[in-house]
């Protein structure tokens, strides 16, 4: 048997072994519970005001998997509070980078009773550099925005999907 077919068997053996022990464990994925992803499906996204939110709000959509043909069951509220600060400063204390931080706080709301279901924080930070150049300054900072709001929007898939886990299993 050639080494790279050895590779390959041993590479199968141990992927069958670990599938075995996480069968036996009682692994479920988090997306294998019943409802979880129509639950995210259900959960029409409110965009706040500016780029960051319209960014952030498109991601949702995308993540959560919206299901524009059915009705919504949840309203996620969103309110953002962005930051923005010079780091790495040259010897003429100009910036060479900029930190650009994001919290979103959310609600999820029932639309049936109106009543909030779920509310949490996620906190994002990315950073970009300055060139001194300024269409290329502009583009590197829509970039960090772009990237900024889907780490959150991702953090946000995953403690909403970790809520309705939670749900589905009976918890709170």
């Amino acid at each position: 048997m050639s080494p790279h077919r050895a590779q390959l068997a041993g590479g199968a053996i141990a992927a069958l072994a670990l599938a075995t022990a996480l069968g036996g464990c009682g692994f479920t994925p988090l997306y294998a519970t019943p409802g979880v992803s129509s639950g995210l499906a259900s959960i029409d996204v409110t965009a706040p005001h500016g780029r960051v939110g319209y960014l952030l709000r498109e991601d949702l959509d995308d993540a959560l998997g919206r299901d524009k043909s059915t009705p919504a069951a949840y309203r996620l509220e969103l309110t953002l509070v962005q930051s923005r600060g010079p780091r790495g400063l040259n010897i003429n204390d100009v910036a060479e980078y900029y930190d650009l931080g994001l919290t979103v706080q959310y609600r999820l709301v029932s639309i049936a009773t109106g009543k909030v279901a779920a509310s949490g924080a996620v906190t994002s930070q990315v950073s970009y550099d300055d060139t001194g150049q300024a269409y290329a300054d502009i583009a590197a900072a829509q970039d960090a925005q772009g990237r900024i709001a889907n780490d959150a929007a991702q953090r946000i898939q995953v403690q909403l999907a970790s809520w309705m886990h939670r749900q589905a299993q009976g918890g709170d």
